[in-house]
C-alpha cells in the first residue's frame, strides 16, 4: 500500500517489522521492544493492540485480519500471496551466488534500488535490517565485478566497482581494483583520473595518502607494467587463475586452453600447459589432464617448474588408484621443491603427501615426518596454508571412530615430536588438536588452556595465521553460555578468514560455529544471517564438504524454527552425504539430527523424534557429552505427536 494509506507510523512499522521477519512473524514481545522499547510490558502491550487494529483496519476490514494473523504469542504475515521486495532480493542473490550466473546478480542488486525503507531512516528498529542488506548488497556488487572481471569482461568489471567507489567513496580498495581494471582495458588515462580522486579524498576527508601498496600500483600503471588487455594469452591465464580460485574449475579449463590457443611463447605455453593439467585434476579427470600435462614436460622446463609437474604427476597417479606411485612421485617432488622451488612449491608437496598418506591410513605418522618442514616459521604464510591444510585432515581423526578413541594421545605425541624438532607452527598445530578433542569431549577448562596456547604461538605467524583455534574457542565459549567471549573469538577468527589462502576451509568453519553461537544466545536471525553468510563464502571461495559439517545441524534447526523447508533438506542432504563418504559415529549423527530438523520443518514430530533419539546415542557413542545432551533437549523440545 501506499504510504498515505496509513494515518499513523506504528501501525506501518508492525507491518513492515513482521515483512522483513524471518518467517514473516515474530512473537508479541519481540515487536513491543522494537516499536515501544522505553516502555513496560503492559503499556507496549496496549499500545500494540492498537496498532494491530489500526493496521488492520488499513489494511482493509476483512483482509486485514486474513494477512495480519494471530497464533498464540506469534504475529504473522502468510506467507502465500505475499511479495516482499526484501525477500526477492535474497532469494535472487543465493540464486545468482549458487548459480554464478551475471544476469541473476543484476537482477538482485536492482531489486535494491534505493535501499531499505528510505521513509524509516531514523527508525531504530530499522538499522539492523538496512545495514545487513547494505552490506550484502555491497557483497553482490564485489561478486558480480569478480565474475564478470574472471569472464574476460574488463568493462563490465569496471562499470560495476565505480557503483562501489560511488556508495563508498573513501573505501581504497575499490578504487584500487578500478585503476586495474581501466588500465588492463587500455584505458590508461582514467586509471591516472581515479588515484588523482583518490589522493583528493583521502587528504580531504581523513588527512591521509594512499597505502603503499596502492602507490605501487599506480606507478606499475604509469610504467606500462600492466598487461594490455591485447595480450590475451596473458588475459586468459588471469581469468584461468581466477575461475581456479572461485572454484569454477570448468572454466578454469576453458580459459586456459583459449590461452594456449594463442600463445606463442614456449615458457608461458608449458606454465599453461602446467596450470590447464591441474584444473583437470581439480575436476577428478585424469584422462583431460594427462595431454596437458606431457606438453609441459615436453617444454624442457627449468628445475623448479619440473618439480611442479612431478607433484602434478604424484597427483595423476592417485587419481588412477596407483597409491604406491603417488607416494614415490611427491616424495620427488618434495626433494625437487626443497632444492630449486621456492616455499610455495615445498608446501604443495607436503600437502601432496599429506592427503596421499591420509588416503593411505598412515596421515600420523607421515604428519610427524614433516615436522622437520614445519620447522621454519620464516615461510609465514606458507606453513599457515600447511597446517590449516592439515587441520583439515585431522577433522578426519577427531570425528572418525577408528581414530577419535586415542587422538588426545596423539596429539600429545606429536606435541613432544615438534618440541623435540623445535618446529613451533607444529606445535600450534598439536595443541590446538588436542584442544579440539578436550572440547569434543565437553572438558571444557582443559581444552580451553590448549586452545589458547595454540593461538599465542600461532600469532607469530602474522594476520595470516591459522584460524581454526580462535574458531574453536568461539564454539567452546558458546557452549558455556559465554556469549560476549564466542563474539570476541569470532571477531579475531573473522579477521584471520578475511587473508587466509585456505579460505574455504576457515570460512565453512566459522559460519558454523557464528551460527551455534546465535542459537545458544536465543537469536534465531543470527543463526540464519550465518546460513546466508556461508553461501556467499562457497561462492566466492568454494566449500569444504568436512569442514562444513557443523552448519548442517544447527543451520537446519533454525531454518526449521522459521518454516523453510528447502534449506532444511538441503541440509539434511549435504549432512546424509558426508555421513555416507565417511564411516563416523559423529558424522552420522550430525546427518541424524539434521534430518531431525527437516522432518520438523515438515511438520513430522514422531519422526524427529526418532532421528533425534537416533543422534543422541551416536554422539553418546562418539563420546561428545554437549552434543549428546544438547539432542536430547531438541528431542524433548520437539513434543509429543498429535493425537498421542
Amino acid at each position: 500500500m501506499p504510504p498515505e494509506a496509513w494515518s499513523l507510523r506504528k501501525p506501518a512499522a508492525l507491518v513492515k517489522l513482521l515483512a522483513l521477519a524471518p518467517g514473516h512473524r515474530l512473537r508479541r514481545d519481540q515487536v513491543m521492544d522494537a516499536l515501544w522499547p522505553d516502555l513496560d510490558p503492559r503499556a507496549a502491550g496496549a499500545n500494540l493492540r492498537k496498532a494491530l487494529h489500526a493496521a488492520r483496519r488499513s489494511l482493509g476490514a476483512e483482509s486485514g485480519a486474513q494477512l495480519i494473523v494471530s497464533a498464540g504469542d506469534l504475529l504473522c504475515l502468510p506467507s502465500d500471496g505475499l511479495g516482499v521486495d526484501v525477500a526477492d532480493y535474497w532469494s535472487l542473490v543465493a540464486s545468482a551466488r549458487r548459480n554464478r550466473e551475471v544476469r541473476t546478480y543484476v537482477a538482485a542488486i536492482e531489486t535494491y534500488r534505493d535501499g531499505l525503507l528510505p521513509e524509516d531512516v531514523y527508525e531504530d528498529w530499522a538499522v539492523a535490517p538496512r545495514d545487513e542488506l547494505r552490506l550484502d548488497r555491497s557483497a553482490a556488487l564485489e561478486e558480480l565485478a569478480g565474475l564478470l572481471e574472471a569472464r574476460g569482461d574488463l568493462n563490465g568489471a569496471a562499470r560495476t566497482v565505480q557503483r562501489l567507489v560511488a556508495e563508498e567513496p573513501l573505501r581504497e580498495d575499490a578504487h584500487a581494483w578500478l585503476m586495474r581494471l581501466y588500465a588492463l582495458a587500455g584505458r590508461r588515462d582514467e586509471a591516472r583520473r581515479q588515484y588523482a580522486r583518490l589522493c583528493e579524498l583521502l587528504h580531504a576527508e581523513l588527512g591521509t595518502e594512499p597505502r603503499p601498496e596502492t602507490q605501487r600500483q599506480f606507478a606499475e600503471i604509469n610504467a606500462g607494467q600492466i598487461s594490455e588487455p591485447d595480450l590475451t594469452a596473458d588475459l586468459w591465464e588471469r581469468v584461468g587463475d581466477l575461475r581456479v580460485q572461485s572454484g569454477d574449475h570448468v572454466g578454469a579449463v576453458e580459459a586456459f586452453e583459449r590461452a594456449l590457443a594463442v600463445c606463442s611463447e614456449p615458457a608461458a605455453n608449458g606454465r599453461i600447459h602446467r596450470k590447464c593439467a591441474s584444473a583437470w585434476l581439480l575436476r577428478h579427470l585424469p584422462d583431460g589432464a594427462e595431454p596437458h600435462l606431457a606438453a609441459a614436460e615436453e617444454l624442457a622446463p627449468v628445475p623448479a617448474e619440473f618439480g611442479r609437474l612431478v607433484c602434478l604427476r604424484a597427483n595423476l597417479a592417485w587419481e588412477r588408484g596407483d597409491i604406491a606411485a603417488a607416494r614415490r612421485l611427491a616424495e620427488q617432488a618434495h626433494d625437487l621443491a626443497r632444492t630449486d622451488g621456492d616455499a610455495d612449491d615445498v608446501a604443495m608437496a607436503l600437502e601432496t603427501l599429506a592427503f596421499i598418506s591420509h588416503v593411505q591410513g598412515g596421515w600420523r605418522q607421515g604428519l610427524q615426518v614433516q615436522m622437520e618442514g614445519l620447522a621454519h616459521p620464516a615461510q609465514g604464510v606458507r606453513i599457515a596454508r600447511l597446517c590449516d591444510f592439515n587441520h583439515c585432515l585431522g577433522q578426519y581423526q577427531l570425528y572418525g571412530d577408528g581414530f577419535a578413541d586415542d587422538v588426545e594421545e596423539y596429539a600429545r605425541r606429536t606435541l613432544a615430536v615438534a618440541e623435540r624438532a623445535d618446529a613451533v607452527p607444529a606445535q600450534a598445530f598439536a595443541w590446538c588438536m588436542l584442544g579440539e578433542s578436550l572440547l569434543l569431549r565437553a572438558r571444557w577448562e582443559e581444552a580451553a588452556a590448549c586452545l589458547e596456547r595454540s593461538c599465542d604461538l600461532y600469532a607469530p605467524l602474522g594476520s595470516r595465521s591459522v584460524a581454526l583455534p580462535w574458531i574453536r574457542r568461539a564454539e567452546l565459549a558458546a557452549c558455556e553460555g559465554d556469549h560476549d567471549g564466542a563474539a570476541s573469538y569470532l571477531k579475531r577468527a573473522t579477521a584471520i578468514a578475511t587473508v587466509t589462502p585456505m579460505a574455504r576451509h576457515a570460512w565453512a568453519r566459522l559460519h558454523g560455529t557464528a551460527a551455534l553461537a546465535a542459537l545458544e544466545r536465543g537469536e534465531p536471525e543470527g543463526a540464519i544471517r550465518a546460513v546466508r553468510a556461508t553461501q556467499a563464502a562457497a561462492a566466492r571461495h568454494g566449500a569444504c564438504l568436512t569442514c562444513s559439517a557443523l552448519l548442517n545441524p544447527v543451520g537446519a534447526q533454525v531454518l526449521a524454527q522459521v518454516g523453510d523447508r528447502e534449506g532444511a533438506h538441503a541440509l539434511a542432504s549435504a549432512a546424509a552425504q558426508l555421513a555416507d563418504s565417511f564411516e563416523s559415529s559423529a558424522w552420522s549423527a550430525m546427518a541424524e539430527s539434521t534430518a531431525a530438523s527437516a522432518a520438523l520443518a515438515d511438520g513430522d514430530r514422531l519422526l524427529a523424534r526418532e532421528r533425534f533419539q537416533s543422534a543422541a546415542a551416536l554422539y553418546r557413542k562418539a563420546g561428545h557429552t554437549f552434543w549428546e545432551t544438547r539432542t536430547l533437549a531438541q528431542m524433548d523440545a520437539a513434543g509429543a505427536p498429535s493425537g498421542s
